[in-house]
């Protein structure tokens, strides 16, 4: 077993932030950076409880819920 701990991605060398994006990211104080991924965080929380709602209407707020938090953690829940 490989007790190493798991090398961060980087994200901008995988394409998923453009040069331009990233130059602004910069410009950012930390607190704004944490906002801004606070809010990209809430709006993910809020498309995919919509989503599960849609898809699954006879579910209690508690599984609905619990599907969200699966789904955000990638399945660690």
């Amino acid at each position: 077993m490989n007790s190493r701990p798991q090398e961060a991605h980087n994200f901008h060398e995988e394409n998923c932030l453009s040069d331009e994006m990233a130059d602004v990211l910069r410009q950012k104080t930390e607190q704004e950076r944490l906002e801004i991924g606070f809010e990209m965080w809430r709006a993910a929380d809020r498309m995919i409880r919509a989503a599960v709602k849609q898809q699954y209407p006879h579910w209690s707020d508690e599984e609905v819920q619990h599907e969200v938090a699966r789904r955000l953690s990638h399945g660690s829940v």
